[in-house]
């Protein structure tokens, strides 16, 4: 628990001495007995006295008196609430390194499987939508309720050559701002590719050519989401770094899935040969930067067990809230509780 005005916390000095005067009221009470001693008072104490009941009423004012002063610093907790999350977009690799079979049956028949059991897990209130991206990128379906659409989009996946991380990144962005402008040629793109020749920087414009909207906390834009997944290197389009800070500056969280064995594969062509390994150095980076999360699946149920496990982390979240009215409402509960106690046992209040 933490305390937005923590230096009123000094006012819990009263517990204590509330402690002490209620302890002098009772030894001045029996002082007091005993000097006007009589008749009636002998005649008390031949019946049973209150008792251990009689210091509960006042325990409870005491506990209302903690609440009421714990108010005061204004509290706040952890709690875990139904997420405001509304879009998702499953930004998936469709190189032709995602043939690979070290992940049976193969790494993207895998990644498929995947994919529709976390798109049958999402409720009616989400809306998803499917970016590919190989050596360009591009949303296959828009944002959508329909499940049944984003499965048809998953299935017509189809293989391609090279690896735009941060194309796949700038296009999830486009699909959940579509009024804002991303530049998807790069900044510093990897040496010898088309966009380091061109020399382009990677910017963003609203529309109507306006200056973007000032950057946000990373992670703050709570409406919406990118599931990134990829097995290896990024090998031409925007550097993915400078595309995760964009997602940063606009507070979309994007959480990284990097998909093959520790050894990677070695993919055989028509003349030619290479090892397909991935690059966990740049998901991990990109998820910080965000302020997502980077997953490894050596496996496919490893890869199963993700997607379930983000789909609890979008449908949940955990927030910081003040409980002050909680605290007061149960410091006004024991005071009544009190007062009620009281007025049953001894007929007056405390």
């Amino acid at each position: 628990m933490a305390f937005i005005w923590p230096e009123l916390l000094w006012l819990l000095v009263l517990v204590p001495l509330s402690v002490l005067a209620y302890w002098w009221l009772l030894r001045r009470r029996r002082r007091m007995a005993l000097r006007y001693s009589g008749l009636s008072l002998v005649r008390e104490a031949l019946v049973k006295g209150p008792g251990w009941r009689r210091h509960v009423p006042p325990a409870l004012m005491l506990l209302a008196l903690v609440a009421l002063l714990v108010a005061i610093a204004r509290p706040t907790a952890s709690v875990t609430l139904p997420s405001q999350q509304r879009m998702v977009i499953l930004a998936m690799d469709v190189s032709g390194s995602m043939r690979a079979t070290d992940v049976e049956p193969s790494r993207m028949a895998a990644a498929q499987a995947a994919a529709r059991e976390f798109v049958a897990l999402q409720d009616s209130g989400t809306r998803i939508g499917v970016v590919t991206f190989a050596g360009t990128a591009l949303l296959t379906q828009p944002p959508t309720h329909s499940k049944e659409d984003v499965l048809a989009a998953i299935d017509r996946f189809n293989f391609q050559r090279a690896t735009a991380v941060g194309s796949g990144i700038l296009v999830s962005l486009q699909a959940i701002f579509p009024d804002l402008e991303f530049d998807l040629r790069g900044s510093n793109p990897r040496p010898g590719s088309e966009d380091s020749r061109l020399g382009r920087s990677l910017d963003q414009r609203s529309a109507g050519g306006k200056p973007p909207p000032p950057p946000v906390e990373p992670g703050s834009y709570a409406s919406a989401a990118i599931i990134l997944l990829t097995d290896g290197q990024t090998t031409t389009g925007p550097n993915p770094m400078e595309a995760a800070r964009m997602a940063a500056e606009r507070g979309v969280k994007v959480y990284t899935i990097g998909v093959g064995t520790e050894n990677g594969e070695i993919l055989v062509g028509d003349g030619w040969s290479m090892r397909v390994r991935l690059d966990e150095e740049s998901l991990r980076g990109i998820a910080n930067l965000t302020g997502g999360e980077y997953f490894y699946a050596g496996t496919a149920p490893d890869l199963k067990k993700i997607y379930q496990g983000l789909h609890s982390k979008l449908a949940l979240e955990t927030r910081e809230i003040e409980v002050t009215a909680l605290l007061a409402a149960a410091a006004a509960a024991l005071m009544l509780l009190a007062a009620g106690l009281s007025v049953f046992w001894f007929h007056r209040v405390l």
